[in-house]
């Protein structure tokens, strides 16, 4: 179908092709990985003709049609219907249309029997295009990606950027190329659009190249792996979880090689440097020298991804109820977003908050970080919670003139420049790189850069509204680890299914206008979706109501009887005073050990050994007595919630 032979590519003096080979075969469903800027989206584009290659060839079969869908569509506008501009995609058959409109007009004036075998010929070859459904597959499509009936008249100017794309995707797919080439395709689609797009590439009759930093959806969609590494396109006869496997093999492999190369190659050389001023052994020495001037040098396997070595830590510890908001409703004129809600969060929770778009999920989290107000309901932040809310819009707040380091040193965070730069580290910023500007850095760059001014904010309660977007999987792998060691709170926006699997032990959803949890892995919330999907279908193929199967929930708590809700206030009350008062003696002690911390810092203290000795130990004592009444607080304010929880 497709040969690439020997493809050389530039971009300036960096190399992003060199003599790389691929060939693609009419069924070929092809992933497209390797890390952010190796060439991946460059290679789609030298294959529909947008980039030129340096050198070597690209054949291809003069029945190829391509379709590429790419970020630069975004920017495509229209007054027209999104419907009309699906059905771009039947150029020829909306042309014969018009004609076949023509003829019939007129017939009404000249009906001949050249006109009849005219309009014969035109509606053949019409039918035959599938012109007489191709405005029911458009809304097939159209609605299979997330449009209602009613939206499909409107203007595509009046959709967002994410929704436009959603538009041209449908009309690439209307147009059924031999080889579609789609570049991260999920990228502006919610995880119901996403599955549809699975479903459908299943049964799609041409070949298929996919970039997509979604590791469940390459899964879901490709037979074939090929990774752009090192200027050269390695293929794998396999799905992604397919290509880690062998990968990891052939790196056994490759490593093994590469030692005994060395180990070769150090042998030779010591020989050559022992012997080659000797007159009887010199001959043999050039010799060997030759051999290795000559060898095809075997590469050691690339370092393992980068791993999460830095510690979370928290200036407080928060009570066990970290937010509550009761009987919430939340409306925008007269669009209903919430009815009577309750939204409960307790600490170390791990939640992830999934649904498809339009739901209400950002609004949820607008309300959670109280940035937005309900329309009606309470909103109660638990004790010693400190938030940090991380979304899109962050990476607008980077200040663009300074440099990455100096972006986090100015975050606020009490660590030092060697900390921040094993955090940076940790994201992909290593040696010269932390000096780099904001400004000069990618989406994906700076979308690490705001996760890493998030996460070393001391919070603990984090909200993290879509952090996977822009990130390639060594970065999703990144932050998967960051929040597994992170033992704080949080709640995360994702549609990536890997990413929420990995982190989450809680899932959010909403239905009918309303915030449900289920109480386990993504995974474990699929198979019990897909089992009530079942009963539904069951119960209406028998005629019968869709049978209410509710998520299972922890056990609730029992109601108390006025004798024991009247107990429970009178040792609320007197836990409350405890708190107070241990609350006010955790300030003064922190006075004081800001005093001592203080003398400590003064060079000239250490020139009086008894007031250095007596200024340590009395550090040292303060310090002792803090730990123990900041645990007598952290227990006092649990009890205190648990009964405040009680007595409601």
């Amino acid at each position: 179908m497709i040969s690439i032979s020997d493809l050389d590519f530039h971009f300036g003096a960096r190399t992003l092709y060199d003599g790389a080979n691929l060939h693609i075969k009419p069924k070929d469903k092809i992933g497209l990985i390797g890390l952010n800027g190796q060439g991946k989206s460059t290679l789609l584009r030298i294959l529909v003709g947008e980039y030129k290659p340096d050198g070597g060839s690209i054949s291809m079969s003069k029945d190829v049609s391509l379709g590429f869908l790419n970020q630069d569509l975004l920017s495509y506008d229209s007054h027209e219907p999104i419907l009309i501009v699906a059905m771009q995609a039947f150029a020829e058959a909306l042309d014969l249309q018009k004609k076949i409109d023509e003829v019939l007009l007129e017939f009404e004036q000249n009906y001949t029997d050249d006109l009849v075998d005219k309009l014969a010929t035109l509606q053949e070859r019409f039918e035959a295009l599938g012109g007489y459904t191709m405005q029911a597959r458009a809304e097939e499509i159209l609605e299979g990606l997330g449009f209602t009936t009613e939206e499909l008249q409107k203007p595509l100017k009046l959709f967002s950027g994410g929704w436009r794309m959603r538009v041209m995707l449908a009309k690439i797919l209307l147009q059924q190329p031999s080889l579609l080439l789609l570049d991260e395709p999920t990228n502006h689609l919610d995880l119901p659009s996403i599955k549809w797009i699975e479903d459908y590439l299943a049964g799609y009759e041409g070949a298929v190249i996919i970039v997509s930093h979604d590791r469940e959806f390459l899964d879901r969609t490709t037979n074939t792996t090929v990774e752009v590494t090192n200027g050269k396109l390695v293929p794998y006869a396999g799905n992604y979880s397919y290509y880690m496997e062998e990968k990891e093999e052939r790196n056994l492999i490759q490593k093994g090689a590469f030692e005994n190369q060395q180990s070769q190659i150090r042998q030779a050389e010591r020989f050559i440097e022992r012997f080659k001023a000797k007159a009887s052994k010199a001959k043999q020495a050039q010799s060997r020298q030759k051999m290795l001037d000559k060898l095809d040098r075997i590469d050691d396997v690339d370092p393992e991804a980068a791993k999460v070595n830095f510690n979370f830590r928290f200036s407080v510890q928060p009570g066990r109820h970290i937010l509550r908001m009761e009987h919430v409703t939340k409306k925008y004129g007269d669009k209903l977003i919430f009815r009577d809600t309750n939204v409960h969060v307790e600490r170390g929770d791990k939640i992830a908050l999934i649904g498809a778009n339009g739901k209400g999920k950002s609004t949820l989290m607008r309300l959670v970080a109280g940035t937005e107000a309900p329309t009606s309901g309470t909103h109660q932040l638990g004790h010693n919670v400190i938030m940090a809310f991380y979304a899109q819009h962050q990476l607008e707040s980077l200040n663009v003139d300074n440099e990455v380091l100096q972006e986090l040193v100015q975050a606020g965070s009490k660590r030092n420049e060697m900390e921040l730069r094993t955090v940076l580290g940790s994201f992909l910023f290593t040696g010269e790189a932390v000096f780099k500007k904001i400004k000069v850095l990618s989406g994906g760059e700076k979308s690490r850069v705001a996760l890493a001014k998030t996460l070393i904010s001391e919070a603990n309660f984090l909200l993290l509204d879509e952090p996977t977007n822009h990130l390639d999987m060594q970065s999703v792998n990144i932050l998967i680890q960051a929040l597994e060691q992170y033992e704080g709170t949080f709640i995360v926006i994702s549609h990536d299914r890997y990413f929420v699997e990995n982190v989450a032990t809680k899932i959010w959803y909403i239905e009918d206008f309303q915030l449900k949890e289920y109480p386990g892995t993504y995974h474990e919330y699929e198979q019990w979706q897909e089992d009530r999907a079942k009963d539904a279908k069951k119960a209406a193929a028998n005629g019968q109501a869709a049978p209410a199967k509710q998520a299972p929930k922890p056990e609730t708590k029992k109601q108390l009887s006025q004798g024991e809700r009247e107990t429970a206030q009178r040792e609320l009350k007197q836990l409350s005073k405890q708190l107070q008062e241990t609350e006010a003696r955790v300030n003064k002690l922190e006075l004081e050990l800001a005093g001592y911390e203080k003398q400590l810092a003064d060079p000239n203290i250490y020139n009086n050994a008894a007031q250095l000795k007596d200024a340590t130990v009395k550090f040292e004592q303060v310090k002792k007595e803090l730990n123990k009444v900041n645990d007598q607080w952290s227990e006092l304010a649990e009890k205190v919630e648990e009964l405040e929880g009680q007595v409601k």
